[in-house]
């Protein structure tokens, strides 16, 4: 189902190589798992079952998760009047509205397709922002339901969910004999372990780079069908700027969710690079939205 924001080439290449490299990792991880001689059927099963649960509740764990609540036109007609009036210029189906009871000024859509999806901002966020502002995050937000990219981050995060289950499992279970029953070698479950530890690393490495990517791809499709650049760079810097007053451990509560969220919820002292952020650095945010601003401007 197509849409009036942006389209997004880089995106929609970064998805499908994202996708193919962590399918070869994830065939690469299984036939390891075979080669060595484990019982991987009622594991990969059980992954399976894990997989298709995230995908296809995906949106109502999330809201779980972050204590949302939906909400209706007549508890928030305002938050519902901006969203109508989003998605009638994008052309694309209304998604559910919810709520958070939250300090954190944030926001966030999740759902794996546009008619099964949901967006959901704090009560924070709703005391700080302006209007226009508050419209700005919201394209943001309706852009990656859009560009289907949450769908395929609830994808693409399957192996390192796979991974770490294979690695409990390795701990757990009888998979710490030796090889050659016994004769000596590396204990099978040690390899397990090892060969796990290095595919969760590299999916997650995978998963941060999109998620970077695709965040820099909302703010500009969504600056784009507002027309307003500037309010979305002002909501930028005002919710980055008041997330030195939140609580720290409020924030680090938030920050499972970061890959999610119109902007990362990071604790005093913590750094971008430390953690692989899923963000891209504001800084740069703000520069391509100027750039936008001064293209409207010419046009």
């Amino acid at each position: 189902m197509s849409s009036r924001f942006a389209s997004d080439s880089g995106l929609t290449r970064r998805m499908v190589m994202t996708m193919f490299l962590l399918g070869l990792l994830y065939v690469v991880f299984v036939g390891v798992l075979i080669a060595l001689g484990v019982q991987a059927v009622t594991v990969l099963l059980i992954a399976g079952v894990v997989l298709l649960v995230q995908y296809f509740l995906s949106d109502r764990i999330a809201l779980f998760a972050m204590g949302g609540r939906e909400v209706s036109p007549q508890q928030a007609p305002e938050l519902h009047g901006m969203i109508d009036r989003l998605c009638a210029m994008a052309d694309m189906p209304k998604p559910r509205v919810a709520i958070a009871d939250s300090d954190v000024p944030n926001a966030f859509a999740t759902g794996r397709n546009q008619k099964k999806s949901v967006v959901c901002v704090t009560t924070g966020i709703l005391r700080r922002l302006e209007p226009q502002e508050l419209e700005g995050v919201l394209a943001h937000e309706l852009s990656h339901v859009a560009h289907r990219d949450v769908a395929v981050m609830t994808i693409a995060s399957f192996l390192g969910i796979l991974a770490g289950l294979m690695t409990r499992v390795a701990l757990y279970t009888g998979l710490g004999s030796r090889r050659d029953n016994g004769q000596g070698g590396l204990p099978i479950g040690l390899i397990i372990m090892l060969v796990s530890i290095v595919v969760y690393a590299v999916s997650f490495l995978l998963t941060r780079a999109l998620s970077r990517y695709r965040e820099l791809a909302a703010d500009r499709a969504g600056a784009l069908l507002t027309q307003r650049p500037s309010a979305m760079a002002s909501a930028l810097v005002k919710i980055s700027g008041d997330m030195a007053r939140i609580p720290t451990r409020d924030l680090r509560e938030a920050e499972p969710f970061n890959a999610f969220y119109f902007a990362p919820a990071l604790a005093p002292g913590a750094t971008v690079a430390g953690l692989f952020s899923t963000h891209p650095p504001l800084n740069r945010r703000l520069e391509q939205l100027a750039k936008i601003s001064a293209q409207l401007g010419r046009g």
